[in-house]
């Protein structure tokens, strides 16, 4: 079988990629973004939502979608996402892909007013409407590797001398391991059914626990202070233009705040954050990941 990546360059397209190859699938990439040198050795194809798309996935059995954007941009926005995630979708069809897996959001809803769940439910209606069989997979927070969200967690631990949460911290989120995830794509790319899965860990924290537990894997001594979620987005507004990316989102925190990160089903991966972090943590926050110095901005 022959498997096509989006972004298979990216932070989790990586993961997935490497799964298949030691599989031994013949894997290839659509991305905008350089090859790196550690990147996997796969041919890699433009991602553009074109005309051309529809012959480049010409002999493809599995299209492996990571496709998204994190945010409105001057760039992209959530919307531009939606409307290229149809084109890649038809595209497919066309040129007989046999299979779709997805990566989509815990909790995604067409009538949500945060529009990163609402376009995120736009695609999985656009999927299911492609007539292709297809895999949804819905990860909350994803972990390991060269991740954002709990490396930056630990940067601020490290950098700053109190840490703010926002409101009482009490909502709740179920991270997944990248390398966990990648599984879960390569065992659904393999059925024939359709499938709809949340892709969630064995750990399951309040995002006040979370930060608690961070702080003492890193040895750190940090008070952690509650912040009014306009204040917190003003702090995090004003360290994105010092660092010159996206620390947070209104979307995101309100999603956070709304426990949409979190949902009642068993875990589907096996890779406790906790014992992860504790593995990892003399590197873990070293360093400041940044958003938009990993995105291209051709798509």
């Amino acid at each position: 079988m022959k498997y096509a990546v989006t972004g298979g360059f990216g932070y989790s397209g990586s993961a997935i990629v490497q799964q298949l190859l030691e599989q031994g699938a013949e894997t290839i990439t659509l991305t905008n973004t350089p090859r790196k040198p550690d990147s996997p050795s796969i041919p890699a194809y433009p991602l553009r939502f074109d005309d051309n798309l529809t012959e480049t996935l010409r002999g493809v059995d599995v299209l492996v979608n990571t496709y998204w954007v994190r945010f409105n941009h001057r760039n992209f926005t959530h919307q531009q996402a939606v409307e290229h995630s149809r084109i890649l979708f038809a595209s497919a069809r066309r040129a007989g892909v046999q299979r779709i897996v997805h990566i989509s959001i815990t909790n995604p809803d067409e009538h949500s007013p945060l529009e990163y769940f609402s376009g995120k439910a736009q695609v999985e209606q656009a999927l299911i409407a492609s007539g292709i069989p297809y895999a949804i997979l819905r990860p909350a927070v994803l972990f390991g590797g060269n991740d954002i969200l709990i490396n930056n967690i630990a940067w601020m631990l490290r950098t700053l001398p109190v840490f703010g949460i926002f409101g009482n911290g009490d909502y709740r989120l179920q991270p997944i391991h990248v390398d966990d995830l990648a599984a879960l794509v390569v065992q659904y790319g393999q059925s024939h059914d359709n499938h709809i899965i949340n892709a969630i860990g064995p750990e399951t924290f309040s995002y006040r626990d979370l930060v608690t537990a961070l702080t003492t894997i890193l040895g750190l001594s940090r008070p952690i202070i509650h912040v009014p979620p306009a204040a917190g987005y003003a702090i995090g507004w004003l360290m994105g233009r010092i660092l010159g990316d996206v620390t947070i989102t209104r979307d995101e925190i309100e999603g956070l705040m709304a426990n949409l990160l979190c949902v009642d089903a068993a875990p589907t991966g096996t890779t406790a954050l906790t014992t992860w972090a504790t593995r990892n943590a003399d590197h873990l926050g070293r360093r400041y990941a940044s958003e938009l110095a990993r995105r291209s901005f051709t798509v």
